[in-house]
């Protein structure tokens, strides 16, 4: 059988045919590979270059690398949080024409780390906290989408920096299933899935002494059950209003805007006697804040980034003379967001320089500085502005910093 590339971007057959397709990936020679920190997989999985991207190659059998490409392929339709899928490469032999696996080629996630990474630092209890909100939204958004994951777990899971929080992506697709819509027991499978392997996963860091001391981990594994249960309830749960109190009705729709989420659509019955009104939430997309950023700046963000910097941009869009929201004479708000891009997001960013920013994009970095001008300005007692706080970042935060911003090798993005 001849070598095959299947790819979603036809630019990217001719980048990967420059890759040792004839040896086993374990085989890869250094050259080629990319030194980026890899977490538990069941599979041989190795980062590479092609071209200016950086991908992620894993190696298992031909059916299962072309499913697990479809499923990858559907939750970047759905606009589901996960690595996004390049190609998958079939038809391997070796150079006595053996045959070798399949392998599934992914985008790699700049400024992604696997969780084992994250502990090799003894993590505090208080992000691991941070870790499991991140992995329950995800978990929630997976199964609002009819996505049954099949083997929820640390080890499955990327996560990223979002101002202060975490977001979590899904790495493995293989065991997944997408339906319709998920029934209760089958949320309630992924749920006990996740609930034993973040567990288990957090008893072999405890043998390894990489746990803190203060953790339980059957406790932590529980806690996603908790975690999950709350979101899923303030999502879904039917609520019953005095008639004629819209105004509940929208409070409850603000109350999902800023966890994030927005109603897509909604279902409003009043009761056979007129006195009450039942509202449920039928369809809830998360990325509100984001969607909202985008649509105003055309920054593309993690969503509590996006909040962050929504709430700059509010901020400093008050101060400018021509902001006169409701005056049709005002300023629009799409013409003061871009102008705030260009004259303080973007020269507020490019002041750290690019070999001190580690793994942190532009919105991360962002939202480290307007941080970091708020404590000076607490300990100050009044406002420093952003170019001292800047210049304070640079000389006194990031280089004590160096240790967890490593570096990433640059992407496409």
């Amino acid at each position: 059988m001849a070598l095959q590339i299947s790819a979603t971007n036809p630019e990217h057959p001719a980048l990967l045919l420059e890759l040792p397709w004839h040896l086993p990936l374990e085989q890869w020679p250094e050259e080629v590979l990319v030194p980026l920190p890899r977490g538990i997989s069941r599979h041989v999985v190795r980062y590479a270059r092609a071209g200016d991207e950086v991908i992620a190659v894993k190696e298992l059998a031909e059916r299962p690398a072309l499913r697990e490409y479809e499923l990858l392929r559907d939750l970047d339709r759905l606009a589901i949080p996960a690595v996004d899928p390049l190609a998958v490469v079939t038809g391997r032999t070796d150079a006595e024409d053996a045959p070798l696996e399949s392998v599934l080629v992914t985008r790699h996630l700049g400024g992604s780390m696997p969780y084992r990474s994250m502990f090799e630092t003894t993590m505090r209890p208080a992000t691991m906290h941070r870790l499991m909100d991140a992995l329950a939204v995800l978990l929630v958004r997976l199964h609002l989408a009819g996505f049954a994951w099949g083997d929820c777990s640390l080890s499955n899971t990327l996560f990223r920096r979002d101002a202060g929080a975490y977001a979590a992506y899904l790495v493995d697709a293989e065991t997944g299933d997408l339906h319709p819509q998920l029934s209760p027991g089958q949320r309630d499978y992924d749920l006990d899935l996740a609930r034993v392997n973040i567990s288990g996963e957090l008893l072999d860091l405890e043998a390894s002494g990489a746990l803190h001391p203060s953790v339980d981990a059957i406790e932590f594994g529980m806690e996603i059950c908790s975690r999950y249960g709350s979101l899923w309830e303030e999502l879904t749960r039917r609520s019953v209003y005095p008639a004629g109190k819209y105004h509940f009705i929208e409070r409850r729709i603000r109350r999902l805007n800023e966890l994030g989420f927005d109603v897509a659509e909604m279902q409003i019955e009043h009761a056979p006697n007129g006195d009450t009104v039942t509202f449920v939430p039928k369809v809830v997309d998360a990325g509100h804040h984001q969607r909202q950023l985008l649509r105003l700046t055309g920054l593309d963000t993690e969503e509590n980034q996006a909040r962050r910097l929504l709430n700059d941009l509010e901020s400093w869009m008050a101060t400018q003379d021509d902001y006169a929201p409701g005056d049709p004479l005002g300023a629009r708000p799409e013409v003061l967001a871009h102008r705030w891009v260009r004259d303080v997001f973007r020269p507020t960013v490019r002041a750290v320089p690019l070999e001190m920013r580690g793994s942190m994009d532009p919105a991360e970095i962002y939202h480290e500085l307007l941080e970091h001008r708020w404590y000076l300005s607490e300990r100050a007692q009044h406002d420093i502005g952003i170019d001292t706080a800047v210049d304070d970042y640079i000389t006194n935060i990031l280089p004590k910093a160096r240790e967890t911003l490593q570096p990433t090798p640059a992407t496409a993005d």
